[in-house]
């Protein structure tokens, strides 16, 4: 068996959400957008297993009529670290790396949850890993984008709300290579079970990022740089869009 060689890959899911109540059972071309993400996720080769863990009996009955696998999990998680936490603790099987795959992308690619085992597998000192791609122009002041920064080999420096690095004339630089972090993340097993238990960061709450909580605490993280847009449903009104990407692609 290689290093860190099993994966399981968790879609943390949760009824409630501040800006869109009930979002994982939203129809997106038909389908609850939960089955959606879980469909993209099946097709990714890295992983061993794939599960939803929520803690909503709706959103557990969903994913069992289309064939997912589910753990239900206590109200009381923070966030999806700690929703996956709790659901690798309940797996029955030993895992070496856990990927979190959040459930608002339905139309995320298979070769980045690829890309993102495997960036551990070849990274020991690494305990987690993640994704970023180029950051477009109209993004770089939107504090829902994260973007981040990464040093020669690839390891993450830094991730904010705001736009890094920031040249000091106040404005874009069209020729620099900003990125932005896509919502995905590795974990160590061993890492993954410490994690929550991790006091919060003053960077951490400052930004409100958790990433920066495994950065502040020493730890290195691995980001992998890919060619893709970020797709996520945080509103109502990016169904419609991901909708008329998913006709243009012919998904169906």
């Amino acid at each position: 068996r290689g290093f860190r060689s099993l994966a399981v890959g968790i879609i943390p899911a949760r009824y409630a959400s501040s800006r869109f109540e009930g979002k994982p059972l939203a129809l997106i071309l038909g389908k609850p957008m939960i089955q959606r993400t879980w469909e993209r996720v099946m097709l990714a080769s890295s992983l061993d297993h794939v599960v939803v863990a929520t803690d909503d009996e709706k959103i557990a009955e969903c994913c069992r009529g289309f064939g997912a696998d589910v753990i239900m999990t206590s109200v009381s998680c923070q966030n999806g670290s700690e929703r996956c936490c709790e659901a690798l603790q309940k797996l029955r099987k030993h895992y070496d790396i856990v990927v979190n795959i959040q459930g608002d992308e339905p139309l995320i690619e298979p070769e980045i949850i690829d890309g993102v085992v495997m960036a551990l597998q070849r990274a020991p000192d690494a305990v987690f890993s993640t994704a970023a791609t180029a950051l477009k122009p109209d993004d770089a002041f939107d504090t829902n984008r994260v973007k981040c920064v990464v040093d020669n080999q690839g390891y993450a420096i830094y991730f904010s709300r705001g736009l890094i690095p920031f040249n000091k004339s106040g404005k874009v630089n069209p020729h620099f290579p900003y990125l932005l972090h896509l919502g995905i993340s590795g974990f160590d097993s061993k890492f993954l079970k410490i994690y929550p238990q991790l006091a919060p960061t003053p960077l951490q709450l400052e930004e409100d990022l958790e990433q920066l909580k495994v950065l502040e605490n020493g730890y290195k993280m691995k980001v992998i740089k890919v060619d893709h847009d970020a797709h996520g449903v945080d509103a109502p009104e990016d169904v419609q869009k991901i909708e008329a990407l998913m006709r243009a692609r012919n998904i169906q």
